[in-house]
């Protein structure tokens, strides 16, 4: 048995705590990436890692040890790591001749391999590079997604929905326009996908709403999807499986669109439109013979129930 493994009874209170924040919840913990280095790394790939986790500070863990193993082939040393520093979401960057400057991005459930995608870098410029100021640390992102790739294939779309997972940061119910500082932007376009990060800029535009400008922030890459590790259906099924508790309640009538917007269902009675009320008019009067047909009509009826 692992030494991770084994049932651990705490010996103090810190200890106590420690294992209580690794607990289940119902409400999990902010998903916490951990960058590994490959045992042949080149400056390329090392740089690479230190931008992606200036963008993922302070849910990041940057190991800068070189830690010679292949997650394709042998994926115990990246569940020792993610049990050890609490991860659920890696990168690992390696280099050798037959895979250049090579990132492989995954995620684990239960501290076991989910998914996880290995792209190659084509392009890189670092964010020491591009002379501009830069967005503070815990900086929640915006990320946009164009292409069609992103929809119509299934790498794309499992690459499109773990790039979100990776980056999105912790979750916020409401956002403050003055909040939204950066743009991460991916385009998948010809086989290849466009990653860029844009700072935000709000400048006076004469009234209410402020007018928008993107200013290229760095890093910026140019990757090119190279082999796949997926989850099969039921177990990527059972990974986003909700807990009971949190399942909001059925409510009778309400219903609720893509936006958020309520809408609800009135059940009313029949109305009798006979006796709605409506513009009075000369034309619209009852004349003489009709109201004569209708006490007719009414003493019928009246006869027929005696009966």
């Amino acid at each position: 048995m692992d030494a991770l493994d084994k049932v651990l009874k705490p010996k103090t209170k810190r200890a106590k705590r420690f294992l209580e924040k690794r607990e289940p919840k119902l409400n999990e913990n902010i998903k916490n990436a951990m960058l590994i280095k490959g045992g042949n790394a080149n400056a390329t790939v090392t740089q690479v890692l230190r931008d992606v986790y200036a963008l993922k500070k302070p849910y990041g863990v940057l190991y800068k040890k070189k830690n010679i193993t292949r997650p394709f082939e042998d994926q115990t040393s990246l569940e020792f790591f993610s049990k050890k520093s609490d991860c659920s979401l890696f990168m690992f960057g390696s280099h050798n001749k037959k895979r250049p400057n090579n990132l492989v991005i995954g995620r684990m459930y239960d501290y076991h391999v989910l998914d996880m995608i290995e792209l190659g870098i084509e392009k890189f410029v670092s964010l020491k590079d591009i002379k501009t100021s830069k967005c503070p640390e815990g900086t929640k992102p915006l990320l946009i997604f164009a292409g069609d790739d992103f929809d119509v294939t299934e790498d794309y779309r499992r690459l499109k929905n773990l790039l979100i997972d990776f980056f999105r940061g912790p979750t916020v119910s409401n956002i403050r326009l003055a909040g939204l500082e950066y743009v991460l932007h991916f385009t998948a376009l010809n086989g290849k996908v466009y990653f860029r990060s844009y700072k935000l800029l709000l400048k006076k535009s004469g009234c209410r709403t402020p007018r928008i400008e993107l200013e290229e922030m760095g890093p910026s890459l140019d990757l090119v999807l190279r082999r796949t590790h997926l989850a099969s259906d039921d177990l990527y099924k059972l990974s986003m499986k909700m807990p009971k508790a949190l399942k909001p309640k059925k409510r009778k009538n309400i219903s609720q669109d893509t936006f958020g917007t309520t809408f609800g269902r009135i059940h009313m009675q029949k109305q009798d439109l006979s006796k709605l009320q409506t513009r009075k008019m000369k034309g619209l009067k009852k004349r003489p013979a009709e109201m004569g047909t209708d006490d007719e009509g009414k003493k019928s009826k009246r006869i027929k129930k005696n009966d």
